[in-house]
């Protein structure tokens, strides 16, 4: 469950730069969010990576 808080603190930290971005339209803003979004899809894949592997050893 380590993994998935991870993701949720990626995520909730980036929640004042979206409403930076999307409401007051700061552009810096929305750079932080493109960079917080690709490291969360990283995060995402290095979690994918981790499961299928544990799928494939127990097999």
């Amino acid at each position: 469950m380590a993994r998935f808080d991870e993701v949720k603190d990626l995520i909730l930290s980036l929640e004042g730069d979206f409403d930076k971005f999307y409401n007051k339209a700061n552009q810096a803003a929305g750079t932080r969010v493109r960079k917080g979004m690709q490291e969360l899809k990283t995060l995402a894949q290095e979690i994918r990576s981790e499961v299928q592997n544990k799928k494939n050893e127990a097999e």
